[in-house]
């Protein structure tokens, strides 16, 4: 049987956002989300990542965007004291500011009083050659599971699934397009995949570039056609706790 998480990233983003995730949670197939503790609405996430225990909730490491958390990071910031733009081989940021940032990211989301499932990154950050070092220790030190963005299959030892799905996402999305992924995941022993549910705010329209398609992604992820089909599959929808 194959243990299947299906995550809803940007936990934290916005209100809209929010409400979104909890709704594929409660009334379609999410099973898991990640929270950007740096984003304005991270405390709105944590209450309604406390009255819903069974959600899994990890922590989605940010380098860019919004605010950092930590007030001493400054080759990761620009002039306003924003995260700075990412541009390949120019990105000057510092090992030991990453260090601070993403720690520091962390320890807010056990300043909630919530106990993180697992760590991934915005824009799948984590899997960069400076930032992956840094990452797998804190994840050590943290003993918490990491999500396999290369799908490399020799990361046992932190436990991560076997294979890792992005492609639910872009502008062509439909339900045939999950139903093929949903195949290609049972072919595994531990599978997830990726997902960006949410209701249209101001704040997403306005600060996101991928803001209409998480209308549909979450028409989508709710469609009672889609959960029929998993339980039809030897699948078991599972959060980061089950797999081991």
């Amino acid at each position: 049987m194959t243990k299947l998480i299906i995550n809803a990233d940007d936990f934290g983003y916005s209100k809209g956002v929010n409400l979104g995730i909890i709704e594929a949670y409660k009334n379609g197939i999410v099973t898991s989300s990640t929270m950007m503790t740096n984003m304005p609405f991270a405390d709105d996430a944590a209450a309604l990542a406390k009255v819903n225990p069974g959600l899994g909730v990890g922590v989605h490491l940010v380098l860019d965007c919004g605010f950092p958390v930590n007030n001493n990071v400054p080759s990761l910031i620009d002039k306003e004291g924003k995260f700075r733009k990412i541009d390949g081989m120019s990105w000057n940021a510092e090992e030991r500011d990453i260090e601070k940032e993403y720690t520091s990211q962390i320890e807010k989301f056990l300043s909630f009083g919530l106990v993180p499932t697992h760590l991934d990154s915005h824009h799948h950050l984590h899997g960069h050659e400076k930032v992956f070092p840094i990452v797998e220790k804190l994840a050590n030190k943290y003993n918490l599971p990491i999500r396999n963005v290369t799908n490399h299959s020799g990361a046992t030892q932190l436990n991560m699934v076997q294979y890792f799905d992005q492609r639910f996402y872009g502008d062509q999305l439909t339900s045939d397009v999950l139903l093929k992924i949903l195949d290609k995941v049972g072919s595994y022993d531990s599978a997830e995949i990726m997902t960006h549910p949410a209701y249209i705010d101001e704040a997403l329209l306005s600060g996101s570039s991928y803001a209409l398609q998480r209308a549909r992604e979450l028409t989508i992820l709710t469609d009672k056609k889609i959960l029929q089909n998993i339980l039809d599959k030897d699948v078991e929808l599972v959060t980061y706790r089950d797999i081991g």
